[in-house]
């Protein structure tokens, strides 16, 4: 049976809780009908401020309440208290523990690795990176296709589209091809949090328009693993791109689906991850001390 490949969406959420004239508000063939008949799980965990990355991520990753662990929402890159969160009860650190084949699709540019190297002490990788790194396992993996979280999209404004739409879905069907060799596979798309960091009053409508190409490309990722027969996950850490009538995160509640796996029947993001871990016969255990 074909592994499963995570789609993490990063500062998304769902669109029941998105504006009227959102990014969700346009045709999204694949993506939006598989989000409707998913979760919108909570982000907030009963804790004030507004979700970050850093626990949002955590949670998704290991089925722990990492906000009550931190006492607040935190990132968005996992400092040395997630750290250790990550490197004893991420998912894929445990999956390595069981022989299991991990991959991170992402494609990594060579400055990445040298701001790793030379930069501050301070972690800068985000949890993806960081939890499979610390399982052993190698970024920009040999025999999985790289995967630019942007899509296609340029870096920077006015995030011009490189490539077509079928050259993403394309992408997307060489990833359920490795799938079958994989156990799991997992896609950190960072880039709909930067994005949705574009937005202001009155609202930009040129991030407005890169954040509707950029879902259109999600759409079509989703759509080649699909008809290729990839089982695929989707998730989000917290809300952003949904409302660009504010620069910052939001708390609206953000989307879990699943296809060709039982998402069961999870609340908010720590259930997610748990739910994720019992795909692969891994205990969610929760633990708030650490």
């Amino acid at each position: 049976m074909s592994g499963i490949v995570w789609l993490a969406l990063d500062g998304v959420g769902h669109p029941a809780d998105a504006p009227p004239g959102s990014v969700w508000e346009q045709a999204l063939p694949t993506l939006r009908p598989v989000v409707d008949a998913g979760a919108a799980l909570d982000a907030t965990l009963g804790v004030p401020g507004l979700p970050q990355s850093g626990t949002g991520q955590a949670c998704w990753l290991t089925g722990t309440d990492a906000v009550a662990l931190m006492g607040e929402h935190y990132g968005p890159h996992p400092g040395p208290t997630l750290q250790r969160l990550l490197r004893e009860r991420s998912l894929p650190v445990r999956l390595a523990r069981t022989g299991a084949r991990i991959a991170l699709a992402n494609h990594y540019v060579p400055a990445y690795f040298e701001a790793q190297a030379v930069g501050p002490r301070r972690n800068r990788m985000g949890c993806f990176p960081y939890a499979f790194r610390a399982a052993g396992a190698d970024l920009n993996p040999p025999g999985v296709p790289g995967v630019g979280a942007t899509l296609g999209l340029d870096y920077r404004a006015p995030w011009r589209p490189v490539g077509t739409l079928d050259d993403v879905a394309r992408l997307g069907a060489a990833l359920a091809a490795s799938a079958r060799t994989h156990d799991l596979i997992a896609v950190d798309l960072w880039f709909s949090d930067a994005l949705g960091h574009e937005g202001m009053v009155p609202l930009p409508a040129d991030a407005l328009a890169a954040g509707r190409t950029y879902l259109t490309r999600v759409d079509a990722l989703l759509a080649g693993l699909l008809d290729a027969g990839a089982r695929v996950a989707l998730s989000s850490d917290h809300g952003n791109l949904e409302d660009l009538r504010v620069k910052g995160h939001t708390v609206a509640r953000v989307p879990f689906a699943a296809v060709g796996v039982e998402p069961g029947r999870p609340s908010n993001v720590v259930q997610g991850g748990q739910a994720v871990a019992g795909w692969f016969g891994v205990d969610g255990v929760e633990i708030t001390e650490f």
